[in-house]
């Protein structure tokens, strides 16, 4: 059965990994920008979390809201709003790729960095942070290098939120997004 990716309602959910090959002569040069890999189970869960603690901000704005109190009720209507927002944001972290560039998104900031500027995309074992918390482990990195030699931070590692269990997903995922740099970066 064919999926029509387009037609996902939240579309950085969608699997773009087999649908989307780079094509430095073909129409990607242009494209919407695509992340290829799915967002992994620990990233969704979390994500999962925040809404349900948004859920429960709501209902306590409409109850403070029923009892009178309407400055109760705004702060937990923003307070709910901020939750979703980062429930959404953590959702959307990760590398994007298009015929324009790489994108890094993380949580607060997004670095897009245009093909003639990425000198080396490859994985490097290197002490890696374990689901983001100040705890490192030995594991394997993408690492971007820049033509004049700075490194992007890492964020996409096999200890993160999209690839922790999943190492061959992992390995996929650095794949297709070293041969999106080798395609688009021969252009220059």
């Amino acid at each position: 059965m064919e999926r029509d990716v387009h037609a996902v309602p939240l579309p950085f959910l969608a699997d773009n990994a087999g649908h989307d090959k780079p094509d430095a002569h073909g129409g990607h040069a242009e494209g919407p920008w695509t992340r290829p890999y799915r967002p992994g189970p620990y990233r969704v869960a979390g994500a999962a979390m925040l809404l349900v603690l948004a859920s429960y901000l709501l209902f306590g704005a409409l109850i403070d809201a029923a009892a009178g109190s309407a400055s109760g009720a705004g702060a937990l209507l923003v307070a709910a709003l901020l939750v979703i927002t980062g429930a959404l944001r953590s959702l959307h972290m990760g590398i994007w790729v298009s015929g324009r560039g790489l994108r890094r998104t993380g949580l607060f900031r997004t670095v897009t960095v245009e093909w003639q500027q990425v000198g080396r995309v490859h994985t490097a074992q290197q002490p890696v942070r374990w689901l983001a918390l100040p705890r490192t482990v030995q594991g394997q990195a993408l690492v971007i290098e820049r033509t004049d030699g700075s490194e992007l931070p890492t964020l996409l590692t096999d200890h993160n939120a999209d690839f922790l269990g999943r190492a061959e997903s992992f390995d996929i995922a650095a794949d297709a997004i070293e041969s999106w740099a080798d395609v688009f970066g021969q252009r220059r």
